[in-house]
């Protein structure tokens, strides 16, 4: 088995997972891009798993966001890809986004049939990026599996999801006990479990899945399991929805905010079917486990 890594620290954590295999070998790529040479790391591969991305920034400082985008998520992933092909590896999964069916679920939510609508520079170029592979895929050089998951937690989270268990650790009041809204996450653990099942089952070749935990919730639950998680009260103050989107918007923060009170509930029947996947961690238990990891850093 053979890892890819961008800096020396990623490369300390996984020799030191419990769950790391022996025969783990390691090597740093410093820069993703269209020009990184591949041949040497998929070389004597059966299966390529792709996880690597430019993320979605809350503080673009990037001159071409949508180029950089396009440069690291699309571009990169075809010369992997096309380096696969040439090197005889067949197996190739792609990890893209859910927010390539849109950004918002209404009262319905997503499913593989929905019609793509990727909407910021991220999901675009990750929308491009499955297109990429599904043309491979089509001409019959790969066996493509499409992964699209929603909001991942778990140790080492980022983002958001991170800064709510922060301020639900430091007792912040949250202006969010009135949201009624549906929110599907997914588990990192849960995460890899799924790319296993996809990896070893052939009904997943050249499919698209999209991923959750199995269940929804509204950001205040999502809010007061994480509460129960760090073992601290739930600060919820009930304020309009109106009114956090008028100060989001005031703010310049008006992405952030649709997140926690807009609807993004997924149907991951699919795969739960064709693969007879079920996520092996609850909700709760990995909303606990994200939480011990996070009393480590703080601590």
């Amino acid at each position: 088995m053979r890892a890819t890594v961008r800096d020396p620290d990623q490369a300390d954590a996984l020799r030191n997972a419990l769950a790391a295999p022996a025969n783990l070998e390691i090597a740093q790529v410093p820069d993703i891009g269209p020009d990184t040479a591949w041949e040497k790391i998929v070389d004597g591969c059966q299966a390529v798993v792709h996880l690597a991305a430019r993320a979605h920034r809350m503080r673009e400082r990037a001159a071409d966001a949508r180029g950089e985008f396009r440069r690291a998520n699309r571009d990169a992933t075809i010369t992997l890809a096309e380096s696969a092909v040439a090197a005889g590896v067949r197996r190739f999964l792609f990890a893209s986004t859910i927010k390539v069916n849109g950004e918002d679920t209404g009262s319905g939510c997503f499913r593989e049939s929905d019609l793509p609508a990727p909407a910021d520079a991220y999901a675009i170029s990750k929308f491009e990026a499955e297109q990429a592979l599904l043309q491979l895929a089509q001409a019959g050089r790969l066996d493509l599996t499409i992964l699209r998951p929603p909001l991942m937690y778990g140790p080492r989270v980022k983002g958001n999801f991170y800064s709510l268990l922060r301020a639900i650790d430091l007792g912040l009041p949250l202006p969010l006990g009135a949201i009624e809204n549906r929110r599907s996450l997914l588990y990192v653990e849960n995460f890899a479990d799924a790319i296993a099942a996809a990896i070893a089952g052939p009904g997943a070749v050249n499919r698209v899945y999209l991923l959750s935990d199995g269940e929804d919730m509204s950001t205040p639950e999502i809010v007061r399991r994480m509460a129960r998680a760090l073992g601290r009260p739930a600060r919820l103050v009930p304020l309009p929805g109106s009114l956090l989107r008028m100060a989001g918007a005031c703010c310049g923060k008006r992405a952030a905010v649709e997140r926690l009170l807009g609807n993004l509930a997924v149907d991951a029947t699919a795969i739960r079917e064709d693969l007879g996947w079920t996520p092996p961690v609850t909700v709760d238990a990995g909303l606990l486990a994200t939480a011990n990891w996070y009393r480590t850093r703080a601590t």
